[in-house]
């Protein structure tokens, strides 16, 4: 077995270079479209809704991509043409995001933004686990972190810096989109091609054949997908007992619809819909069509190694308050801390503006922290740095309710940051040792599903949780998302480490 050789800083910097033209999208659309969705009419009691589409986007596209990157060898390599593809669609959608003219307009361009979004950004994960030896993967991730932080720093704080550098107009009729707004997208569109190509055209992928020989010795951890009896009963138990709990929840929640959230539908048919992917993969089994994509994704869910499902409940607890921060802080900030629910009104505007401050703060922090995670790991061990730095998180949330001065705000995303940097490299630097190398894309992809399926239960049980507990009052939101990440840093500590 020959060893993966290990890449200079410039090597592995060219690879990550990319990410950061990802997090630009991704950025953008975190700190703006509450906005522009507000802008063109939606209420905070249904930005749930329209949010969700970025998760259950990722929930299928991820998976999808993993398993195709598994199997792709061309001119681009095996992971570079995802890269390529996902940026081109991602930079025409950014473009089109800010002039949508109406709210649905806006939700289906969310929904054509993320995934292909998804599409660039899932095989760069993937990436890291095929190019660099274990040593050097955590550096790999620090570094992805470090250039998501950068392109999250500047692309939150685009239309703040229109409007205070460029004199550009944050404020507009009702019913448009600020020129500010407009032009930070743009922006955005061309930097996210531009960096995601410079990645595609300065990177190597090892063959097929280079990659046989690295992993010639490692154990395949997970079977191709079988046909076993036990594996199919196993898909038409569950899946009898999903389909009718979520035809349950779902007359209860139509029978009290005076009285319950809609958004709760979500929950509700998701319940349904995995019951019914797990019936599908049952019918498939026991046709003789196991040796398919589909039934590989829904056998590996069940089948991850056991470090990788204990990472997956600290994943859940992580990523539910992050969906909370980019769905709630603009409606939090502006009403609870510049007073105003007006979204013409200057007041609004400053909010508005000062959020994208604010998430540019915990992206700086995040891209320092994480050049400073690697000597933390080596001195208090990923677990316990892992849990500190979830802690601290924490805290910063739950502090959006104790502070009134918006200014002080920032100390709160000293903490966020922290956990930001450290949620995107730890888990993954741990999670690449314990999968087998030929289905790196698609256990990727599958750990994914415990980030996307926190943010839809946030999205099914917020609105209830804030309209029935506290009053319709969004800065609570974040409360609730700060008590969500103490308890992820405290899973953290029942992980195994190989």
């Amino acid at each position: 077995m020959s060893k993966q050789p290990s890449l200079s800083l410039w090597q592995i910097w060219n690879m990550c270079f990319g990410f950061m033209g990802i997090q630009f999208g991704f950025a953008l659309q975190n700190a703006n479209v509450s906005r522009i969705f507000q802008t063109l009419g939606a209420d905070y009691n249904n930005m749930t809704m329209l949010w969700v589409a970025a998760p259950i986007t990722g929930l299928l596209v991820q998976p999808i991509v993993g398993y195709f990157s598994d199997r792709t060898w061309g001119h681009l390599g095996r992971r570079r043409p995802y890269f390529l593809y996902g940026a081109l669609i991602s930079t025409a959608a950014l473009f089109l995001m800010p002039n949508s003219p109406s709210l649905w307009i806006a939700a289906g361009t969310l929904w054509i933004l993320d995934a292909s979004i998804n599409v660039s950004m899932e095989p760069f994960r993937a990436l890291v686990g095929d190019v660099l030896p274990p040593e050097q993967r955590g550096f790999g991730y620090a570094m992805q972190s470090f250039f998501i932080g950068i392109g999250a720093v500047v692309a939150s704080a685009l239309p703040w810096m229109m409007t205070n550098w460029f004199d550009v107009s944050n404020t507009a009729d009702e019913g448009a989109i600020p020129e500010s707004v407009k032009l930070s997208f743009y922006a955005g569109g061309v930097i996210f091609l531009a960096a995601v190509s410079w990645t595609v055209f300065r990177t190597k992928e090892y063959s097929p054949e280079e990659m046989a020989g690295f992993f010639a010795d490692s154990p395949n951890l997970s079977p191709e997908s079988g046909g076993s009896a036990d594996a199919a009963n196993t898909f038409l138990k569950g899946g009898l007992i999903c389909l009718v709990l979520g035809v349950i929840v779902t007359l209860i929640i139509d029978s009290f619809a005076s009285v319950l959230d809609r958004n709760l539908y979500i929950l509700s048919f998701g319940i349904v819909a995995f019951g019914i992917c797990q019936l599908l993969a049952f019918h498939l089994m026991r046709s003789g069509k196991s040796h398919n994509g589909f039934v590989t994704v829904m056998t590996d869910l069940f089948n991850m190694p056991g470090p990788m499902r204990q990472l997956a409940v600290v994943q859940f607890f992580s990523w539910f308050p992050l969906f909370v921060m980019w769905t709630s802080t603009t409606a939090a900030v502006t009403s609870f801390h510049f007073n105003t629910n007006d979204p013409t009104s200057g007041a609004y505007n400053q909010g508005a503006d000062w959020v994208g401050l604010l998430f540019s703060t915990y992206n700086v922090v995040a891209m320092i922290f994480a050049i400073a995670i690697p000597v933390m790991v080596r001195r208090m061990g990923l677990k316990a740095s892992h849990m500190v730095n979830l802690f601290c998180g924490g805290l910063g949330f739950i502090s959006f309710v104790l502070i009134t001065d918006p200014s002080f705000l920032l100390i709160s995303m000293i903490g966020v940051g922290m956990a930001w940097a450290s949620i995107l490299s730890l888990p993954y630097a741990l999670l690449s040792t314990v999968i087998p190398y030929q289905k790196m894309g698609l256990f990727m992809g599958i750990f994914n599903f415990f980030i996307v399926l926190p943010q839809i239960l946030a999205a099914s049980i917020l609105g209830i949780i804030v309209g029935q507990f506290f009053g319709g009052e969004p800065v609570f939101a974040l409360l609730v998302g700060g008590i969500s990440m103490i308890i992820a840093g405290l899973l953290t500590l029942r992980v195994e480490q190989p």
